[in-house]
């Protein structure tokens, strides 16, 4: 597949399933000859080594963007819709433009240029396992700065999933300005007693 195409970018996004903060997309393009050891889906990786991997994979690629969705745009068009705006927007800031692009999933929006989903690409594919790693270290960077204004919630350390403690303290003292509010269980946290 990637023989036909010299211009072949990988897109990821961090954060799709969180209770709280953005959605953050990650589109690189790699040189076809590109072998980095260690590379791989960020959620098989330490932090450490995604921490070290970040900087060598920017300097690397031929381009990278990352797109943060913030929540008020998630609440207000959906997280699958703010997903795709957010691969949208990743795609359209790589200079050169790909021939073909690479998608974590199996779902894509319409790009210019050709789209392949695949299952797992992230673990496969070393321009997704980049765009991975990009977006999952943007994402957890900012879930540790919302974790000092917001301690009670231990976005230090759940990111903002649904852990058992996030979801005992948003009963406890309800969402902040980062939780989404298009989520159920947030939902329920603002208004319990329609629950």
């Amino acid at each position: 597949m990637t023989d036909q195409h010299h211009r072949v970018a990988g897109i990821d996004e961090a954060g799709r399933g969180p209770l709280a903060g953005p959605v953050v997309v990650s589109a690189v393009m790699l040189p076809s000859s590109y072998d980095l050891p260690g590379l791989d889906d960020s959620k098989r990786l330490h932090a450490a080594t995604r921490e070290d991997l970040f900087p060598r994979i920017k300097e690397a690629a031929i381009s990278w963007a990352i797109e943060v969705v913030e929540v008020e745009e998630v609440d207000r068009i959906n997280i699958l819709r703010a997903t795709f705006k957010g691969m949208e927007r990743a795609f359209a800031a790589l200079d050169p433009r790909p021939t073909l692009t690479l998608i974590d999933g199996n779902r894509a929006p319409d790009l210019d240029c050709e789209v392949h989903t695949i299952i797992e690409g992230d673990h496969w594919v070393p321009a997704i396992s980049a765009a991975s790693v990009l977006a999952k270290v943007t994402r957890d960077a900012i879930m540790a700065e919302w974790h000092e204004k917001y301690p009670v919630y231990g976005f230090d350390h759940n990111k903002g999933y649904p852990t058992p403690q996030h979801l005992q303290r948003l009963k406890e003292h309800g969402p902040c300005p980062i939780h989404r509010r298009s989520f159920a269980p947030v939902r329920e946290a603002l208004e319990p007693d329609l629950f």
